[in-house]
């Protein structure tokens, strides 16, 4: 006997064929017709799916406590969402995550996988909604207006713990190495002219601070996304739910995720309002700014190797050329400035799609959520790369520093509590001009004594703050 190739469902457009092998059903079948944009789906994307698993869980735990929804079905549907967070079904969410709707496609994709797998722990088979219904069962006391915005929420708060491991983890590299530099002395720029002596460990000491202080600003965005609007249904004022239905849902939800989500004071409010996608897109554009600067300066003080400054060098990864033979380019660096653009550019979009919200609703969330996803998967990765193929092999090229140090004429700055700017500016002058070092011309026009000017110009306490009183 041959397998039914299809069954029969039906929605507001009318009936249509789904594959009978399919755990989700009609609408999410249109959404696939309709949208063919990234060519990305949900299913990649498995934080959101686990989010959307953990909201129906929780849905249903409290409307079976509420009375609301049978025992039986409640078990079943808990069962399944189980199952989805398990990693199963992943290959059922198939809508293109960039969709009209404001969330819909993805909403229903959940509440027709899950009702199907829910149908079949109970011995019926797929499609038999009157038995459980993807919206009066699944989606009881739901609308897409909260689930999908606390989905969201609550995947981009899985994202951030991740990106935050990434972070310290190349915090980490970094601070490593900049106690292995701690004896190097180099010359410091600013406008890429010589500047005043530092150590290598200052220098890298630096990009760590960064990094750190961009750990805590990432931090700081979690408190704001765990208020959430579940609860809301369409626009706020929670039609269609029980009383009692939010508090149980989200105690549910806080108790499957771990994550102390708390309801917002003012729904009507949450579910319009989309700020605080701004400000987390604003602080992963910092993010990114910074890692991008580290990475510029990684490249310049890499240039070289025998004209650029050369001062470190990069582990070699990849030849760098199809007719140079021998070249080797910065490319672990190299990606991550492009990651940088790609999340720059990806805050503009979130910035637009924030403004385009009309009265009780924001229907641009979809590309908020692929924008933000993007851009932390992106600074997931890079940080992660960064620190493995970069940070860890980065050598000092001690006797390039030292040799930058003896022939800079940003030297002659040490010496102006000493002699007077006019004088200083006038050896810097002669030594430019001359090509003779600033110690040598100093001791020759007699402006210090030899002692002094040693200690003046020690390294050690070039790169300090130090004040000698001469004799």
């Amino acid at each position: 006997m041959t397998a039914k190739r299809f069954r029969i469902e039906h929605d507001l457009l009318g009936e249509k064929e789904v594959p009978a092998d399919c755990y989700y059903g009609v609408q999410t079948l249109r959404a696939v017709e309709n949208f063919q944009i990234s060519g990305i789906r949900l299913g990649r994307y498995r934080f959101m799916v686990r989010a959307l698993a953990f909201i129906k869980k929780a849905a249903a735990r409290a409307n079976a406590k509420l009375g609301l929804l049978p025992e039986e079905i409640a078990r079943a549907i808990s069962q399944a969402c189980d199952e989805v967070l398990a990693g199963k079904y992943e290959d059922q969410f198939v809508v293109d995550m960039i969709q009209g709707g404001a969330g819909t496609s993805s909403n229903m994709n959940a509440n027709e996988v899950i009702a199907n797998v829910a149908l079949e722990k109970l011995g019926y088979e797929k499609g038999c909604y009157d038995i459980i219904h993807p919206n009066n069962h699944v989606n009881m006391c739901q609308s897409t207006n909260d689930v999908y915005p606390t989905a969201i929420r609550l995947a981009l708060i899985f994202k951030i713990r991740e990106l935050l491991e990434s972070m310290h983890y190349l915090y980490d590299a970094i601070e490593d190495k900049s106690i292995e530099f701690r004896d190097v002395i180099k010359m410091g720029r600013t406008q890429l002219q010589d500047a005043v002596p530092m150590s290598l460990r200052q220098e890298f000491s630096a990009f760590a601070v960064m990094v750190g202080e961009d750990i805590e600003r990432v931090k700081e965005t979690e408190q704001l996304l765990r208020e959430i609007n579940l609860g809301a249904t369409a626009i706020g004022t929670g039609l269609n739910a029980h009383p009692e239905y939010a508090p149980l849902a989200v105690l549910n939800l806080r108790k499957f995720t771990g994550v102390e989500v708390e309801t917002s004071v003012n729904l009507v409010e949450a579910t319009q309002d989309t700020g605080v996608y701004v400000q987390l897109s604003g602080v992963l554009k910092r993010v990114a700014v910074k890692l991008s600067k580290i990475c510029n300066d990684l490249r310049l003080l890499s240039s070289g190797p025998r004209c650029g400054f050369n001062e470190i060098r990069l582990p070699a990864m990849a030849p760098g050329s199809t007719i140079m033979p021998g070249k080797v380019n910065p490319v672990i660096p190299e990606v991550v400035n492009q990651v940088a653009f790609h999340v720059i550019g990806n805050d503009v979009t979130v910035t637009f799609a924030a403004e385009a919200g009309q009265l009780q609703l924001n229907a641009m969330e979809p590309i908020i959520a692929f924008s933000l996803f993007n851009s932390i998967t992106f600074l997931n990765n890079a940080c992660l790369t960064l620190a493995d193929r970069c940070i860890k092999g980065i050598t000092a090229n001690r006797e390039q520093c030292r040799l930058n140090i003896e022939r800079s004429i940003g030297l002659v700055t040490a010496l102006n509590p000493y002699i007077g700017y006019e004088k200083a500016t006038e050896v810097a002058h002669e030594a430019l001009e001359t090509g003779r070092s600033v110690y040598e011309i100093v001791l020759e026009k007699g402006y210090l004594s030899q002692k002094d000017l040693d200690s003046i110009m020690s390294p050690e306490n070039m790169i300090k703050p130090h004040y000698f009183q001469g004799g």
